[in-house]
């Protein structure tokens, strides 16, 4: 559904969210190591994340990667997918072709209109502090 950079993306925000919730900040190797993503790649998509100031960066031995808490709840998952993956997934045609609307569809595009809706929905209703809870307190994980 989502493209491998906004996966990784995903993850690792809700990791630097987990963490940063104890107070500590995380640098690259220590996300990569807890969400199984190359060191380079993610690296990019961090870095992506912070120029959209969804992250926040400090350098020098005791910097890495946080996020602040009394902005967790306000950064939404659509924040993150729309800065990595922009709108496509909202707009796109569910069969790949390159043009496709209700004026001319694809046979699904009756059917991808309310997973989309649906999806977007989702996507700004969920909070990364409501993501990063449930990997805090052991309900979720994101390896496997």
């Amino acid at each position: 559904m989502f493209s491998k950079a906004c996966e990784y993306g995903i993850k690792a925000i809700i990791y630097i969210a987990s963490q940063s919730m104890l107070e500590r900040r995380v640098k690259i190797v220590e996300v990569v190591e807890h969400i199984e993503s190359p060191v380079a790649f993610t690296a990019k998509i961090v870095g992506s994340l912070v120029k959209e100031n969804i992250v926040q960066s400090v350098t020098g031995p005791y910097g890495g990667f946080y996020i602040e808490k009394f902005r967790m709840d306000q950064i939404k998952m659509i924040d993150i997918v729309t800065a990595i993956d922009g709108d496509t997934i909202f707009n796109g045609c569910g069969l790949g072709l390159k043009e496709c609307n209700s004026d001319e569809p694809c046979p699904m595009h009756n059917k991808f209109v309310q997973i989309r809706a649906d999806l977007k929905d989702m996507l700004n209703s969920t909070s990364i502090l409501e993501l990063a809870e449930g990997l805090k307190s052991g309900k979720t994980m994101l390896i496997r």
